[in-house]
């Protein structure tokens, strides 16, 4: 299954894009689903129908599905509380009535992740489009995954579980109980979980599309997200420049000659930094039902991989060092960071960061030196003597 994972600046139509992307697909026979995580129905009024938790057919091969991150809540709130029942007994503490919960904050994101596992796994439709949250907001969506991975890790480490068979005595000297075999079956539950959701994004049949206005906010933003989604190992594979305002209509002394010639200005900059720019134009009101969302030109849904590989180049007989190449456009050079810490990196480019493993063979290395060149850091690592295996 093909998945096209859509994000743009707040306002800059993202979910009509979404929308129309999804039914241009289904229109061609691609059995195709559309899915939001927005609280107001958004994605319904672009389509002309009512979405929820429940997916709605909206055409015979268009579906469209915003999950209820409110159910999802208090169905996880409800099994946690039946599962920590004697830990709850033992600090005296009420149990909660579901139905009094609200979803805290970020419920929706993680709705729209397992919706977008649930999808994938599902295999029951040829192409998932996904309406993300605004770019801010979608990017730590992406990274949500490889994230709470990392904690888990951390904090319950496969090896750490082995000592599961001493609770028991343990919970006897002690004289209280000790933490309950189904807090290592849920850690692995999530970390599986989490793993279904990371390889629908790394996959090499998911990319990922900006949509902005041609003005100085969609630009900054659209600078913003390529660097950020680069961090993440992605790059867009389009860039969608939406509400295009017609030349022809904009005559010398007209108040639209100012909007249109910075709208041309910012997509012949866009143009010359090789984003793949596909320009919708201003339908001259908001684009409302099927017909409205057929007339916009939206690029077709098969599309480049938006994944990007981290490769290592093998430099030892000339200059004795490995190098590491991490895609970086748009980057500064006075704004990153590197910091080693164990088998993982720390990168900080401007207000992103990311803490990656390092590959098996620069583990056994020091770190040498980093430059920036032509939008790519170039990490050099040079063997540590001491765990490097020795030529014979």
């Amino acid at each position: 299954m093909r998945t096209i994972l859509i994000t743009g600046p707040g306002g800059s139509g993202r979910t009509t894009i979404a929308a129309a992307t999804a039914l241009a697909a289904a229109r061609e026979g691609s059995r195709t689903l559309v899915l939001s995580a927005d609280r107001t129905d958004t994605l319904g009024a672009a389509l002309g129908v009512t979405t929820g938790a429940t997916p709605v057919r909206v055409t015979d091969t268009l579906t469209a599905w915003r999950p209820d991150a409110a159910t999802g809540f208090r169905d996880d709130l409800a099994a946690f509380q039946d599962r920590a029942t004697s830990a709850l007994d033992l600090l005296g503490a009420s149990r909660l009535d579901p139905e009094e919960v609200t979803p805290l904050p970020g419920a929706e994101e993680l709705a729209l992740l397992r919706a977008l596992r649930d999808a994938a796994l599902a295999e029951a439709h040829d192409l998932l489009v996904v309406d993300l949250p605004a770019t801010p907001h979608a990017l730590a969506l992406l990274s949500l995954p490889e994230e709470l991975r990392r904690y888990l890790r951390r904090l319950l480490p496969p090896e750490r579980q082995a000592a599961r068979a001493l609770r028991p005595m343990l919970g006897r000297l002690a004289g209280v109980p000790m933490p309950a075999e189904w807090l290592y079956e849920t850690t692995a539950r999530w970390d599986v979980e989490l793993a279904a959701v990371e390889a629908v994004i790394a996959d090499r049949d998911t990319v990922v599309r900006l949509v902005a206005e041609p003005g100085p906010g969609g630009a900054d933003a659209v600078h913003a997200a390529g660097l950020a989604l680069a961090l993440r190992g992605l790059r867009p594979d389009a860039l969608i420049a939406n509400r295009v305002l017609p030349e022809t209509e904009a005559p010398a002394g007209s108040w639209l000659a100012g909007p249109v010639a910075q709208q041309r200005k910012i997509l012949e900059e866009w143009r010359v930094e090789c984003h793949q720019v596909h320009d919708i134009a201003h339908l001259g009101r908001d684009p409302r039902g099927i017909d409205d969302l057929a007339a916009l030109a939206v690029p077709a849904a098969e599309g480049s991989s938006s994944t990007v590989e981290w490769s290592v180049t093998d430099r030892l007989a000339d200059d004795g060092v490995l190098v590491w190449h991490i895609p970086l456009p748009g980057a500064v050079r006075d704004e990153l960071d590197l910091v080693r810490r164990g088998d993982e990196l720390v990168v900080t480019a401007g207000q992103f960061r990311r803490i990656v493993p390092l590959p098996s063979a620069l583990r056994r290395c020091a770190v040498d030196g980093a430059a920036l060149r032509d939008g790519e850091l170039r990490i050099r690592f040079a063997p540590d003597p001491d765990l490097w295996p020795r030529a014979r």
